[in-house]
């Protein structure tokens, strides 16, 4: 049986919800990270930065502007150093200027792919996907690639059905 390894970063807090700015207490992406690993098993990690990101979400998002336009490479406060015993890695996080929060590729940039199979999960408020997969593919070389997903955020608590679905087919 495939090993799972599901990583993630998720924002609690002020987030975007259809037009306006909402406080949630559990972020969007780590529902979708649960949900996956409820559907097919697995371990969890969660990327999260020594330096925390601003509490306000316009500040927020500047910060990650600033972020991906240096090619930034935030200090995480632990990162996973081999995913030898894993099959499977399931990349989520929340679509932050058209790919993942710079703290992801902070992770990524330590590990090795080869032979992994790895797959874009992106949470979003009208970007889908964006260049996630695209971004997978130059953080993970040697890795194939699984058919992500991107999941309205806002709507995640009514996506559980499509993501068991989704995320079943990836590791047949």
């Amino acid at each position: 049986m495939a090993k799972n390894l599901i990583i993630y970063y998720s924002r609690k807090g002020e987030n975007y919800f259809n037009g306006s700015i909402r406080s949630i207490e559990k972020g969007n992406t780590e529902i979708v990270a649960e949900y996956i690993q409820e559907a097919v098993g697995g371990d969890l990690f969660e990327v999260d930065t020594v330096k925390p990101y601003a509490a306000s979400y316009s500040t927020c998002i500047e910060e990650a502007k600033q972020e991906l336009r240096t090619n930034a490479r935030p200090e995480l406060k632990k990162y996973l150093s081999d995913i030898s015993a894993y099959d499977n890695i399931f990349v989520c996080g929340p679509c932050w200027w058209g790919t993942f929060p710079m703290a992801i590729f902070s992770q990524l940039d330590k590990l090795n792919f080869a032979g992994k199979k790895v797959i874009a999960v992106m949470t979003h408020e009208g970007s889908g996907l964006a260049n996630s997969e695209r971004d997978l593919k130059t953080h993970c070389p040697g890795a194939t690639y699984g058919k992500g997903i991107a999941i309205h955020g806002s709507s995640v608590k009514e996506s559980k059905e499509e993501i068991f679905a989704w995320a079943q087919a990836q590791v047949k």
